[in-house]
Formats: C-alpha cells, structure tokens, sequence
C-alpha cells in the first residue's frame, strides 16, 4: 500500500472511529475503572483488570491523528467493526460490551 492510500485510510478509520466511540475519555476510564472493581477491590495487578481493547482505545483518543502506531489503528480498527457488528443493541450484556470500547448505544 502507497503511502497516500495508507494516509487516506488511516483519515477514513481516524474519522469512523471517532463516530463511533461517543464517549469521552473520562467517561470511558471511569466506565472501565468502576467496571474493573468488584466486591473485592481492584486486583493486584497493574492493569487493574481494566479491558485491554477499552486501554487501547483510551491510549487512542488520548493522541493526535499523525502520532498513530500500527497497534493504535489495529485498535481503531476492532472498535469500528465491534461496534457495526453489534450495532445499537442495548440489552444489559452488549451494551456494558460496547461501553467498554468508548460506544454507549443509548447516545444519539
């Protein structure tokens, strides 16, 4: 892939992922946190037992569109599709699912 379709991807997927993740990074580390915690606290490792793909997408919207690594836009990617796979489901399970990667599909 030449370097001016790859950048014309990589402006596609920066636009769709930012469609579909519809929370902020607050939101999404406090959604990750409150959910990683449990009766018994956090465990004692140092991710907190927080959703890997969920780090990755806070990694992402912490970052500039030109700062991108090849594990950020793979993120992006996996986002994307989760979430048009998925589509606005809202039952209890898809929606803490969604929620977990930036999307709540009670947000218009």
């Amino acid at each position: 892939m030449s370097e001016a379709s790859e950048g014309f991807d990589t402006e596609m997927l920066w636009d769709e992922f930012h469609r579909v993740v519809n929370m902020n990074s607050e939101e999404l580390r406090a959604f990750l946190l409150a959910d990683a915690s449990d009766e018994e606290g956090f465990p004692p490792d140092p991710d907190l037992g927080v959703d890997e793909l969920g780090r990755g997408v806070l990694h992402v919207l912490a970052k500039r569109k030109g700062d991108l690594t090849k594990v950020d836009l793979e993120v992006m990617r996996q986002v994307v599709e989760l979430v048009e796979t998925m589509h606005d489901r809202t039952d209890d399970e898809s929606r803490h699912e969604l929620m977990s990667v930036g999307h709540d599909p009670l947000r218009g």
